[in-house]
């Protein structure tokens, strides 16, 4: 690939920065209209909301139940290699999905089958590229590093989002599909160019289960680690029920149909952007402290779902909380660099996204009989409860309290930006 000059870019965006950079945009852009071109496939082949969320569930419990196998291949295999095959399996469902839905052939079966396909794909994936991005980057900042990542993944999932809306009213969801089938292939490719010579082979012996065990006793042994997995099992789920279930209904019987909704959600988006551009400059000492108590924003759309309060008000609390939230997300990532050595990433990696994920298919099933039981209003007011319930009870951990950040990474941790030597000669892209 074509060099890029070192100086055009900051010391700690190495090459392997920019290449999962470039490549995580490329996939958000695609992805976040695929959500969207999945849920109006559904609809214009004739199913309900219950089948739309069928289809979403039939992604996440995949997902769910190959996340630790994806890690312990991930610290077992080159993480690329991992992250590349992840990708076309992702293209290939993709396209196949693309090509019922133009077809106008698309069965329910068919299409969770396919969604269940990308679930395992994104089990695979995560860890890999979790661990990936945290070994690229070293120092004081990392979490700069960081925050400049998320908040081009926001911009991409916001711009993908409004994308793949007008490209649905325009063409139809069957060719936005198609589109994140060819997002995938590109970042496949860029990928095949990331460089893990920096990461010290691993020694021989022990197996899937001596690595899984291994991965558990790392994510076991730190409370802080494990109680904000657990705050996020339940708070993940709840707020995913609410958005995907209960604001698109809020929506249509309240606020004027699908484009407020739509719009709430830019103005999400857009708070996340903001959110991780504060992060760019922001350094808070007490990582995690801090990060949580910007978890209780995240109450706020729930409880204003549940009022309903007006269009303009429900875009500032989406706002709120997409700051908010970026906060935490930021100084969870500078969190887990600086204190899990690098060979150990993707495996703990992996315990964070199963926990953070494990409960979503079950809240997303259990949403519409919930609603039937106690009201939608009633649900919407438990899941901002449910929030604010966990949020506090993981403050009451001392190290969550009292992590503090550190410029020198966990002692054998080794982190991936390229030596000085290096810096004169660098490749590729993102």
């Amino acid at each position: 690939m074509p060099t890029i000059d070192s100086r055009r870019r900051p010391a700690w965006a190495g090459r392997n920065y920019t290449l999962l950079t470039a490549s995580a945009v490329v996939t958000s852009l695609g992805s976040h209209g695929a959500l969207i071109a999945s849920a109006f496939a559904v609809l214009a082949a004739g199913g309900d909301a219950g089948d739309v969320g069928l289809v979403a569930a039939a992604r996440t419990l995949p997902l769910v139940l190959f996340l630790l196998i994806g890690g312990a291949v991930a610290d077992r295999l080159p993480r690329h290699h991992v992250m590349v095959a992840a990708n076309v399996l992702n293209c290939l469902s993709q396209a196949a999905f693309a090509a019922l839905v133009l077809a106008g052939e698309a069965q329910l079966w068919q299409m969770m089958l396919l969604s269940g396909l990308g679930g395992v794909g994104q089990a695979f994936f995560g860890p890999a590229a979790e661990g990936m991005l945290l070994s690229s980057v070293e120092g004081e900042q990392a979490g700069r590093a960081f925050a400049v990542f998320r908040m081009a993944m926001q911009g991409a999932t916001l711009g993908g989002a409004a994308l793949g809306g007008l490209m649905i009213a325009a063409m139809g969801p069957g060719w936005v599909l198609a589109a994140d089938a060819a997002a995938f292939a590109v970042a496949a490719a860029l990928r095949t160019f990331l460089d893990v010579k920096h990461i010290p082979p691993r020694a021989p012996g022990g197996g899937l289960l001596a690595d899984l065990r291994d991965g558990w006793r790392e994510f076991s042994g730190r409370p802080w680690l494990w109680g904000i997995v657990v705050q996020f099992s339940i708070a993940n789920a709840v707020v995913g029920a609410a958005d995907a279930v209960y604001g698109p209904l809020v929506a249509r019987d309240h606020l004027g149909g699908a484009a407020p909704w739509g719009l709430a959600l830019a103005f999400f988006g857009g708070g996340t952007v903001l959110g991780a551009l504060l992060m760019t400059r922001w350094k808070p000492r007490r990582l995690l402290f801090v990060g949580t108590l910007c978890v209780f924003p995240l109450a706020l759309p729930s409880a204003a779902l549940a009022v309903p309060v007006p269009v303009a008000v429900l875009c500032a609390v989406m706002c709120v909380t997409g700051v908010t939230v970026e906060v935490f997300g930021v100084s969870w990532m500078t969190a887990l660099h600086q204190e899990i050595p690098e060979e150990k990433l993707s495996r703990v990696s992996a315990y964070d996204w199963f926990g953070s994920v494990a409960l979503v298919p079950a809240t997303m099933a259990l949403a519409g009989p919930a609603e039937s039981a106690f009201g939608r209003t009633e649900a919407l007011w438990g899941c901002a409860a449910l929030v604010v319930v966990v949020t506090a009870a993981v403050l009451c951990v001392p190290d969550v309290r009292n992590l503090r950040r550190r410029t020198v990474p966990v002692a054998g941790a080794v982190r991936g930006t390229e030596s000085a030597d290096a810096e004169s000669a660098v490749g590729g892209l993102g």
